[in-house]
């Protein structure tokens, strides 16, 4: 039963809390241990409460899962876990992930808690309502990003949150968020409104339409950023700009797998799967820190 609970926290997904790590990246201290150590506890808090997260949706959706070809096989809706061992690791888990929190100073455990009641209100409401469930999705993105600057500020108060970080990690998380509703369209076919009910109130005319303007807005956003005059003074230097062919390549290659492989229906397994994009963004990454700290 431990196996299952742990599959049900969803270990896979925990990829999307690496965005913890931009704030300490970005603002030039990777290289100083005690603020690296406060983002892998910032990183480990976000992942025990994202799977508490996903412990509470396949509560919620237990029954319309079962009616999923790959959803059927998660732990509850197959019945390994039981629906109370489920309910009762809940709070275990939540409490865990606050008390890390709270180590980390009460700015980062009160984006904590905002985190979780905007994906409680997304579990029980928001996630039929049409357009706001994917802005929740990428509001989840943002105040990730938002909490890996605050766990810093106790420590090192000089740090500041970049208007650039929320706006380019909103569009690129809205960008994965409506391909995943994309690609859930397309895979379920006649059967999209009996496992998920939102989908009946978009049409692919309309996902395609919000998907180009998802992924015009990142690329634009982040390419603005590099060459921005504060972001120039502020790393003394423009070669941030090289960094931009490799978002555009990692953008052009998610749309491609949303319209020919069934796998972007999840973008944590793409991530984990599909070497090209593994290659974009190590390369993403390499970049970036070489341009960051060469001169420090």
């Amino acid at each position: 039963m431990i196996g299952a609970l742990l599959q049900a926290l969803r270990p896979k997904q925990w990829t999307k809390n690496v965005l913890v790590f931009a704030g300490v990246i970005f603002s030039q201290h990777l290289t100083d241990g005690p603020l690296l150590w406060r983002a892998v506890l910032g990183f480990v808090a976000f992942s025990l409460l994202s799977g508490s997260v996903y412990l509470l949706n396949d509560l919620q959706d237990v029954e319309a899962d079962r009616q999923h070809p790959k959803k059927r096989l998660r732990p509850i809706a197959s019945g390994r876990l039981p629906a109370v061992a489920a309910w009762t690791a809940l709070p275990v888990v939540v409490l865990a992930a606050g008390a890390i929190a709270w180590s980390l100073g009460p700015s980062f455990c009160t984006v904590l808690g905002v985190y979780l009641v905007s994906n409680m209100l997304y579990s029980t409401w928001l996630k039929h309502q049409v357009i706001l469930d994917v802005f929740l999705i990428a509001n989840g993105f943002v105040l990730r990003a938002v909490a890996g600057v605050e766990l810093l500020k106790p420590v090192a108060p000089e740090t500041q949150l970049s208007p650039w970080l929320l706006v380019c990690t909103f569009f690129g998380a809205l960008f994965l968020g409506v391909s995943k509703r994309r690609r859930e369209m397309a895979n379920a076919g006649s059967h999209a409104t009996e496992q998920r009910a939102v989908l009946q109130r978009y049409t692919p005319e309309l996902l395609e339409t919000m998907l180009m303007v998802a992924a015009a807005c990142t690329l634009m956003s982040y390419a603005l950023y590099t060459i921005w005059p504060a972001t120039v003074a502020k790393f003394g230097t423009e070669a941030l700009l090289l960094t931009v062919p490799f978002v555009a390549y990692g953008v052009f290659r998610y749309l491609f797998l949303v319209r020919v492989s069934e796998t972007s229906e999840d973008p944590s397994h793409v991530l984990l799967s599909d070497r090209p994009i593994q290659a974009t963004v190590l390369l993403f990454l390499a970049v970036a820190t070489w341009v960051l700290y060469r001169s420090r």
